[in-house]
């Protein structure tokens, strides 16, 4: 025990360094207090989107060399499949939180930014097999088609599915008095079309 003025407290005082106090998680913590609901949000949809895209890289592979479908037809199918399952897991797991509007609303405008998604990932395909492949014909391989269509254009269809998802599909809850809830807890609202 140490007192005030004596040798002991002297010496804990002096190998405090001087300056700033040290930076604590503070900061941090206020960042992810403010984007905690959309880190939450980018983790499920990473997992729905991790089985849909095993599921979509499965079935364009085997359409591609089992049944030997045409490249953007393989792709086609593989993906209307996979973006069934992503849609059952997305509004029933990763958007379960956001206001509920009609069934075929979501669905059919789901399907549309779907569409808009796969164009990407088919233009991508096209782009390297069609547009390259003219130059070198190593891009008119199943496995150039495969980094082509799961890995450049899921890239670039992922982040522009979760924006138009996030945006018109899933809709936040109406603010106003009584939204106090947490913005994670799931609640059922329906809104009329």
């Amino acid at each position: 025990m140490t007192f005030p003025g004596t040798l002991g407290s002297v010496a804990a005082t002096a190998t405090t360094p001087a300056g700033p106090p040290p930076v604590s998680g503070g900061r941090l913590r206020r960042l992810y207090d403010r984007f905690e609901h959309v880190i939450h949000e980018v983790g499920k949809f990473g997992a729905v989107g991790a089985v849909a895209y095993m599921i979509d890289t499965v079935l364009y592979k085997v359409m591609l060399d089992s049944f030997q479908l045409e490249t953007l037809t393989a792709k086609t199918l593989a993906t209307v499949v996979s973006a069934t399952v992503a849609f059952v897991g997305n509004r029933f797991w990763t958007w379960r939180h956001r206001a509920r509007s009609k069934l075929h609303r979501e669905y059919v405008l789901y399907f549309f930014f779907n569409v808009v998604g796969l164009g990407i990932a088919l233009g991508c395909v096209a782009l390297s097999h069609y547009g390259l492949g003219s130059v070198s014909p190593v891009f008119r391989s199943s496995n150039a088609d495969l980094i082509a269509g799961n890995l450049v254009g899921t890239a670039l269809g992922t982040i522009f599915r979760f924006w138009s998802y996030r945006k018109f599909v899933f809709l936040p809850l109406p603010a106003g008095p009584g939204t106090a809830a947490s913005p994670l807890a799931p609640v059922r609202v329906t809104q009329s079309d």
